[in-house]
């Protein structure tokens, strides 16, 4: 094998398939990429955790088609920093690869190509989807934040997309706090499925990375789904299992509404939280009388007070909160203003906008002790 590719070129190639390159794998050829160059001028890039696998098909210049399994961290660390020139890269039998620019020249070694996981034994295609790309990374921002990161809380890693004849809808949720956004999009058939946050963030990433304008298409099969972004496929499981009824679980009935500006409520939490951080679990005091929301919070190493004021209907009310899952919501939002929702100072607070159904997020509160 040997071809010509660009220094920038190869970088941003790897920088997309070293996504699924895995670093807790006991099986070595799983920290590899994997290189394949075609007589037609393709240079095709895979990696695979056998949860997930990326493939980029990228421009160079093939003197001699062939294919190499190299590893990645070395491998990419050597390109990164190479000048923004044209690399030539050459294997040869004794599982050497030689890469060369007009003043540097490395050898690595290579592992054998049969071993490298088949990535290209796809399912029959149930649905196709095609799926606008900034909506897609919007709804995933929204909601990846509050899918559990505790491996054995099984589905509750994932995020539930359900796919409706006029509406799509994204769900996260880890037993604390719900995330809910919804877009209008039409589709002939409707749809559900799971896919871990992890999964789905690296996926937003690679679509920022994109540079098509292109949407994204997602065929989906039995226990897998392909993503196809611009020049980029990915490849991966579909968790199984029943997600959680969370229809059931979003309060429909709360008597006392607040409606209130967004930033600088997200301001005064993040104050508060700074002595909130000292005590056990980030907790904040919210009271909410007349026209006044006050907030406050309270530990060894002192107290704080902030004040907003806001439009309230209903009774008044005091409940404490996690700061943290506050702010994880309203960094999500890009309203000005926002709606919130509430019952008693133990039932959950729903957040909405003001106006429409686009999201929709629940968080449980926390008792408070005397503050």
């Amino acid at each position: 094998m040997k071809f010509t590719c660009n220094q920038q070129t190869l970088t941003k190639a790897l920088n997309t398939v070293s996504k699924a390159v895995s670093n807790r794998t006991t099986l070595p050829i799983l920290k590899g990429i994997l290189l394949e160059a075609k007589t037609d001028g393709k240079l095709i890039m895979t990696a695979s955790d056998l949860e997930i696998s990326i493939q980029k098909e990228t421009e160079a210049y093939v003197e001699e088609e062939g294919s190499i399994v190299v590893i990645s961290k070395l491998f990419g660390d050597i390109i990164r920093k190479l000048p923004n020139e044209e690399i030539s890269i050459e294997s040869n039998e004794e599982n050497s690869v030689l890469i060369k620019t007009s003043s540097s020249e490395f050898t690595v070694v290579s592992f054998p190509v049969d071993e490298f996981p088949k990535i290209g034994e796809k399912e029959e295609i149930k649905d196709d989807l095609i799926f606008d790309k900034e909506i897609f990374k919007d709804m995933v921002r929204k909601t990846s934040f509050a899918a559990s990161i505790d491996e054995s809380k099984g589905i509750l890693v994932g995020i539930l997309t359900e796919i409706g004849k006029e509406k799509v809808s994204m769900v996260a949720l880890d037993g604390f706090r719900l995330a809910l956004a919804n877009e209008n999009m039409t589709s002939a058939e409707e749809n559900k499925f799971i896919i871990s946050a992890k999964i789905m963030n690296e996926i937003s990433k690679i679509i920022s990375d994109d540079e098509t304008d292109d949407d994204i298409r997602i065929l989906m099969g039995e226990k897998k789904a392909v993503f196809n972004i611009g020049t980029t496929e990915v490849i991966l499981r579909l968790m199984e299992g029943e997600f959680i009824k969370y229809k059931e679980i979003i309060p429909k009935n709360n008597d006392i509404n607040v409606i209130i500006g967004k930033s600088i409520l997200l301001e005064s939490i993040e104050r508060a939280s700074l002595l909130a951080k000292e005590g056990k679990n980030n907790l904040i005091k919210m009271t909410i009388k007349n026209n006044l929301l006050t907030i406050t919070s309270r530990s060894e190493e002192g107290n704080v007070k902030e004040e907003i004021i806001m439009e309230k209907t209903g009774d008044d009310l005091e409940i404490g909160f996690n700061s943290k899952f506050i702010i994880d919501v309203l960094k999500a939002i890009d309203d000005e203003e926002i709606s919130m929702n509430f019952k008693t100072g133990t039932s959950p607070c729903v957040v909405k906008p003001v106006e429409g159904n686009s999201y929709e997020y629940l968080i449980l509160p926390v008792r408070i002790p005397s503050m």
